[in-house]
């Protein structure tokens, strides 16, 4: 089965993610969310595939998150819109396997998850 993984190349643990896919052989798509930002109805897909709220995939350690959206009282909604809007707020990397999506952290369960 074709793996998908929400990448952003500047991210080396989704580097490291992509190494490990391509070093056993499975077969993988990357969807770069930096060039390729994804559509609010993507980031409800994915996270619909999370089985997730849109809180658990936002990186509260950026500085873009830090200093315009620390102190913000968003709805889910609404940080959809600003994750659609500013795709390096997403946690990466995120690897969709058919109906069922994972972060890819740390890579212990990449592996268990491919494995399954």
């Amino acid at each position: 089965m074709l793996v998908k993984v929400l990448h952003n190349g500047s991210c080396s643990k989704s580097n490291a993610v992509l190494e490990y896919l391509d070093e056993n052989g499975v077969p993988f798509e990357i969807i770069d969310i930096v060039e390729d930002p994804l559509s609010i109805l993507e980031i409800k897909t994915v996270l619909k595939k999370l089985n997730q709220s849109v809180f658990h995939i936002i990186r509260k350690t950026e500085k873009l998150y830090i200093e315009n959206f620390a102190n913000k009282n968003l709805s889910e909604e609404e940080w959809i819109k600003v994750l659609s809007e500013n795709p390096s707020l997403i946690q990466r990397p995120i690897i969709i396997k058919g109906s069922v999506a994972m972060l890819g952290r740390p890579i212990e369960n990449v592996k268990y998850f491919i494995e399954k």
